[in-house]
């Protein structure tokens, strides 16, 4: 199916710059805060994450579309972004998995895009002045009234958007093979291919909604707790540390990935704070500080963990400290607790070892929390 080329669009960021293009996907109208993500490939992905939810994507790469979309690369139940801009849609899909188009799917699902414009110049002045409110309409082409509508819309700082994301039930997901530990996974925003790499390695997971108590973790029977990724200010999350500070206080192993690692990073004492662009894509060089072995890592985050880089930090469980860093600018990327012997109780990370599109370097990461698990439950038996 070709895409419409016939439909003015504009886009007008929160600083009054604007840019002018063509509809596809949906037409209508669309705010949120616009990001640049740096992937060449993987957007059936990126649009499916929920970590995305309110945020109009910027695909750095030019030629979008090329392989279509399938049923089984979702990685959740919808497309969460809340528009996307691209600067060129393909016109024909070549993959042979493809049963529609990218065109399809955002205009089934009601998502504002735009394209034929310089998403160059759009990334370059991300880059400079920072993420920053935006609007796209097809219904409204002068930019001035639009960008009054942009100067209304909420900020991301001091946004709490798990309860628009979070599972509404349980869910569980059975360990292939024969079953090795139970975990509880608490729903920020999680990707599919959570689950799926837990339960590749033998363990029950039970996706649970996000005002989940200590009491139905314990009700569970867990050898674990995982907090997934998801969108909005971790600040904001109160509900989510005070659970993880309940769940390190009941000593069960803990791991978190993205928006987990910035709620581990608030339970232990840390602040967190939003960076200027964030880190968005499928290429981003992280470093263990232990090994010094550096991974290429896939990412989705504005926010970051203010933790010292280079020394220990007492908390009442143990010692925290961070354990990767981004090479690029230095950023937290990981985290570990520890108790005075030297066992640890809880990780995460802020990237996503989990990536179905790839990058696989992080994968190790989900075998080193079954053997968290194993050493918690070998010293219980002793």
């Amino acid at each position: 199916m070709a895409t419409r080329t016939d439909i003015p669009a504009l886009l007008v960021l929160e600083d009054g710059r604007a840019f002018r293009g063509v509809s596809f996907g949906a037409t209508g109208e669309t705010f949120g805060e616009a990001v640049f993500s740096t992937g060449m490939s993987g957007y059936q992905e990126t649009l499916t994450d929920p970590s995305y939810r309110r945020q109009v994507v910027v695909a750095t790469a030019p030629h979008i579309g090329n392989t279509g979309w399938n049923d089984e690369d979702d990685e959740s139940r919808q497309v969460w972004v809340a528009g996307y801009v691209v600067r060129d849609v393909s016109r024909v899909r070549s993959n042979w998995r493809s049963n529609r188009s990218l065109d399809e799917v955002l205009a089934e699902q009601g998502v504002v895009g735009i394209a034929e414009l310089d998403t160059r110049a759009l990334t370059r002045h991300l880059r400079e002045r920072g993420a920053m409110r935006v609007g796209i309409s097809t219904t409204e082409l002068d930019a001035n009234r639009l960008l009054a509508r942009v100067l209304e819309q909420p900020p991301m700082a001091g946004a709490n958007l798990v309860a628009d994301v979070t599972t509404a039930e349980p869910v569980v997901v059975p360990a292939q093979g024969t079953k090795r530990f139970t975990v509880a996974a608490l729903d920020l925003g999680i990707k599919g291919m959570t689950p799926e790499q837990m339960s590749r390695r033998g363990i029950e997971v039970h996706v649970l909604p996000a005002d989940t108590t200590l009491a139905d973790i314990a009700a569970l029977g867990a050898d674990g707790v995982f907090f997934s990724n998801g969108p909005g200010d971790p600040a904001a999350a109160h509900a989510a540390v005070a659970l993880l500070t309940d769940v390190l206080d009941a000593g069960l192993p803990f791991f978190g990935i993205c928006f987990g690692n910035q709620l581990f990073g608030r339970a232990l004492g840390f602040g967190t704070y939003k960076l200027k662009y964030g880190h968005r894509g499928i290429n981003q060089p992280v470093m263990d500080l232990r090994t010094r072995k550096v991974e290429i890592t896939a990412q989705n985050h504005g926010f970051a963990v203010d933790a010292p880089l280079h020394r220990p930090t007492p908390t009442r469980w143990g010692e925290a400290r961070v354990s990767h860093v981004c090479l690029n600018d230095n950023v937290v990327e990981g985290l570990e607790l520890t108790d005075a012997d030297g066992r640890v109780l809880g990780f995460s990370v802020q990237y996503h070892p989990e990536a179905a599109a790839g990058p696989h370097d992080a994968n190790y990461l989900f075998d080193r929390f079954v053997d968290v698990m194993e050493a918690h439950r070998t010293e219980e038996n002793a």
